[in-house]
């Protein structure tokens, strides 16, 4: 006899983001975690804008202009069977960001989810070496753009009572090593955004959660893992047993586990969760 579980839903009941409507910033690179967020949510049924700063993305191929790359990425997304559209946006500036607000209601109708997933790692360096204009560069893509989006969403989701905002952070904001001064301290900010935006608009049925990511695929990171292996003369694999050695999982993420977790932080299966800092870090241990 088969036992059917309290709450337990069929496949064909599955929940999915049908009928919502989910902003991604910092969306161009391809094979980037910000793209990967974007194809997920897709694909779980939400209408996506793709957002990102209007200027080159530098590749090892040369500069490609990022509106380039965002309209390749809904063209994408539209033959797979997604609803996609993409605005170009500064998340430092104001008026942008009210901008690409309401675009997202004159496309699609509202917002219900926003992910803030634009970052700079400016002012990577210890706090010595440091300039007071890296601080500047810093807080504003990492902790003021999030917060301007933030409070721009709030704004639309307070009028149905319902919205997930995920901040994507670093294990960076989870603790401190050397050498990442701005950075590590504007990723802590954003953490206690994160549980500020919870604790003021829960009442409003707004959720506000974060998901801090470790060594991710990125082609940043694959690149690196080539540059470290041609200075010092060792394979990929060396490198990657010695960057490694330290993570429970003995290996880096992909960006697809990123995205996955905010799938679910950003749908109705965390109903009744807000304020949660998710490490997606395979057991990195995140220093002081």
């Amino acid at each position: 006899m088969q036992v059917s579980l309290p709450g337990k839903k069929e496949s064909s009941e599955m929940v999915t983001l049908t009928g919502k409507v989910a902003i991604v910033t910092g969306t161009s690179a391809p094979g980037g975690i910000g793209r990967a967020i974007a194809w997920r949510l897709a694909q779980d049924g939400a209408a996506v804008v793709l957002t990102d700063i209007d200027e080159p993305l530098e590749t090892p191929d040369g500069a490609i202009g990022k509106a380039e790359l965002l309209a390749l990425a809904v063209s994408e997304l539209k033959a797979s069977g997604g609803t996609a559209a993409y605005f170009m946006a500064d998340v430092t500036k104001k008026e942008n960001v009210q901008r690409c607000i309401e675009f997202a209601k004159a496309r699609f109708g509202g917002v219900d989810i926003l992910v803030n997933n634009a970052g700079s790692l400016a002012g990577s360096a210890n706090i010595l070496d440091t300039e007071p204009s890296q601080w500047e560069d810093s807080f504003l893509v990492n902790l003021l753009g999030p917060t301007m989006l933030s409070k721009a969403a709030i704004v639309e989701m307070r009028k149905t009572g319902s919205g997930s905002i995920v901040n994507i952070g670093s294990t960076k904001s989870l603790g401190a090593e050397a050498g990442f001064g701005a950075y590590t301290s504007m990723k802590h900010g954003l953490i206690g955004l994160t549980k500020t935006i919870a604790a003021e608009y829960g009442v409003d049925g707004i959720r506000c959660n974060a998901v801090c990511p470790g060594y991710i695929n990125t082609e940043m990171h694959i690149l690196a893992n080539k540059k470290i292996a041609a200075n010092l003369n060792l394979s990929i694999e060396e490198v990657k047993e010695r960057r490694y050695a330290n993570v429970a999982l003995r290996s880096a993420g992909d960006p697809e586990d990123v995205a996955n977790a905010v799938a679910f932080l950003a749908g109705p299966e965390s109903a009744y969760i807000t304020g949660a800092v998710l490490p997606v870090a395979g057991g990195a241990p995140i220093g002081v």
